[in-house]
C-alpha cells in the first residue's frame, strides 16, 4: 500500500510505478467512488479510448461528442 500527502489545492501525485502500471498519462480522466469510507480511483474512458471499436458513422469525433452531449441533456430535462 502507497501513501501520498493531500496538497493545500487537495491534490496528490500518483506515484510512478503505478502510473506506470495502469498506463496512466498526462490528461487522463480518473474517476473517484467513494465506499464504505474508503475511495476507489478508476481509469476513466473517453470518447477518444472507443476510437476504431464502433462502427463507422461517417462522423468526426466532435460530431459523435455533439450528439452525445444533445442525448444526455434529453435525459436530464
Amino acid at each position: 500500500m502507497k501513501s501520498v500527502k493531500v496538497l493545500p489545492k487537495g491534490q496528490i501525485t500518483l506515484p510512478r510505478d503505478i502510473r506506470k502500471k495502469l498506463e496512466i498519462e498526462t490528461g487522463d480522466t480518473l474517476l473517484l467512488e467513494e465506499r464504505d469510507q474508503q475511495l476507489v480511483i478508476k481509469k476513466g474512458k473517453t470518447i477518444f479510448d472507443y476510437v476504431g471499436y464502433l462502427p463507422d458513422l461517417k462522423l468526426s469525433i466532435e460530431e459523435i461528442r455533439e450528439q452525445a452531449i444533445k442525448e444526455a441533456a434529453k435525459d436530464h430535462a
